[in-house]
């Protein structure tokens, strides 16, 4: 069984938390199918909140569905990486200055505690549980912009940024662990100083850093592939 069965009432979102994060977790790698028989059966529910969590997976760009091949995990391809990045540095440096703006002590210690959960992580080679830190800091900073509209359009890309974040994590080797780490306290220094400028600069090299060596992965070929 790849999947425990799930129990309680919000079976749709907890199908579709369930999938994302098996799909996050390379439990079923990009191009792998996804059939909802054995989704349902492996979940222990039926078809209709499968077919609802495939439908939103798509929605957020996990999941490729085609006629008379269904559903799929989708594949990142090098023209959907450089479109994602961008927008992600648009988005997220829009994010430092707003929370430039209304970062509390209290909050920068709530971040820097993170990102010395990340660095004990990174020392025991923990690529998952680094991957998790990672992602709840950023997401963090989207809350701390305090910016709804943002929130929802955020919402609509988790399962690409997700994707994203879980696969350049992947493509670190064991020695550059702490690097990565290391850089979430340089990239909250930036912030914290208060200089957008330097904030929105290094939220840039940040994400283009990660772009490069999820890049390396991808291999040749035509860019719109």
């Amino acid at each position: 069984m790849t999947l425990d069965p799930l129990a309680g009432d919000s079976l749709a979102d907890q199908v579709v938390g369930r999938i994302r994060e098996a799909i996050h977790e390379g439990r079923y790698p990009p191009g792998a199918r996804l059939v909802e028989r054995t989704l349902a059966a492996e979940l222990g529910v039926s078809h209709i909140p499968v077919r609802e969590a495939l439908t939103r997976l798509t929605d957020e760009g996990l999941v490729q569905r085609t006629p008379r091949r269904g559903a799929r995990v989708a594949a990142l391809t090098p023209r959907e990486l450089d479109e994602l990045s961008s927008l992600r540095i648009v988005l997220e440096r829009f994010v430092v200055t707003r929370v430039q703006e209304r970062l509390t002590a209290a909050e920068e210690k709530e971040l820097r505690r993170m990102v010395a959960s990340m660095r004990r992580a990174a020392a025991r080679g923990d690529f998952g549980r680094l991957y998790d830190l990672d992602q709840q800091f950023h997401e963090r900073l989207w809350e701390l912009a305090d910016h709804r509209m943002l929130g929802e359009v955020v919402t609509g890309l988790r399962g690409r940024i997700g994707a994203f974040l879980r696969a350049a994590t992947a493509a670190l080797e064991p020695e550059a662990l702490e690097r990565h780490a290391s850089s979430h306290d340089e990239l909250l220094d930036a912030i914290a100083s208060g200089d957008a400028e330097a904030g929105c600069a290094e939220m840039s090299r940040h994400i283009e850093l990660a772009t490069e060596r999820l890049r390396g992965t991808l291999g040749e070929g035509n860019p719109d592939d």
